[in-house]
């Protein structure tokens, strides 16, 4: 008997994880858990520790790759309630690891509490974004971080503040398994500015990124003082076609999939890419993306 059956009311066997993420290809999870609180959620992963299998968390979906064959192992959702809680209390915010950042963005500018408004057009969960330190040429979601609520994989909780957090481009110190929840330390502004502000930027995202079609965001990071959509651009590779991903015509750090794309077409797609650049401009490029 396996300690993970007593959680069969919330286990689904070889759940399709396409539908999850935002590129829309991969495979199956062997087994899809879906925790409905905090209590629930550690005894999972205790139960998945004692049984040694490979464990994933999906957020948001918006930047990972699942490999066609899927995932051979646990992949946990967060999708109680308590899990995507966005509260407010003087010029802090508190969120959920599952609350979505474009939420909590909301939920600050309605506040009057301004530095969020410049991460708008950001997909994802606060989770995803605090872990990966999410953000853009008008700064990132870490110099808001005051504290952080994590799960290890064998089910021990605990909170890192101060000294214990650190964030640079697109990575932190946080290594935990679950980001359970995030507080952020904000600064107070005219409610209007801050809204002026965050339409403005959006504008100019929406003109320049490919939010209509099935993408992951930036695919890649961008090199020390050098951008990557502008690197992969120069290298001709805009409408770059390998089954049916495409290197997006309206930013080149970006792939977008149509209808029947496999991982394997993306995957296949992000080597071109990365031979490419550094073919023409000598530059290896690192992987933003997560590929499971």
């Amino acid at each position: 008997m396996s300690a993970l059956d007593k959680f069969s009311d919330i286990t689904k066997i070889d759940e399709p994880l396409a539908p999850y993420t935002w590129l829309r290809v991969g495979g199956p999870a062997q087994l899809f858990i879906e925790p409905r609180n905090t209590e629930e959620l550690v005894e999972v992963v205790e139960a998945v520790s004692a049984e040694e299998l490979p464990i994933k968390i999906l957020g948001g979906g918006s930047n990972i790759l699942v490999n066609d064959n899927g995932f051979s192992g646990v992949v946990i959702k967060l999708s109680g309630d308590e899990f995507s809680k966005v509260s407010v209390n003087g010029n802090t915010v508190s969120a959920g690891g599952a609350a979505m950042l474009s939420n909590t963005i909301s939920s600050a500018v309605g506040a009057g509490l301004a530095g969020l408004e410049n991460l708008i057009g950001i997909p994802g969960t606060i989770g995803g974004a605090v872990k990966g330190n999410s953000g853009g040429r008008h700064g990132d979601i870490g110099q808001f971080v005051k504290s952080v609520d994590v799960l290890t994989a064998s089910g021990e909780r605990f909170t890192r503040s101060g000294d214990e957090l650190s964030f640079d481009y697109r990575t932190s110190s946080i290594n935990e398994l679950v980001v359970l929840s995030a507080e952020l330390e904000l600064t107070p502004d005219d409610p209007d500015e801050i809204s002026k502000r965050m339409r403005q930027i959006w504008i100019v995202k929406k003109a320049a990124q490919p939010f209509s079609f099935q993408s992951a965001g930036c695919i890649f990071k961008n090199p020390r003082g050098l951008s990557a959509g502008a690197l992969i651009e120069q290298a001709g590779l805009k409408n770059t076609k390998i089954g049916t991903a495409e290197v997006s015509d309206r930013h080149a750090n970006f792939i977008v999939t149509h209808e029947n794309a496999k991982a394997e077409d993306v995957i296949n797609l992000i080597d071109v890419i990365k031979s490419r650049v550094h073919e023409v401009h000598g530059v290896n490029l690192e992987t933003e993306i997560q590929i499971w």
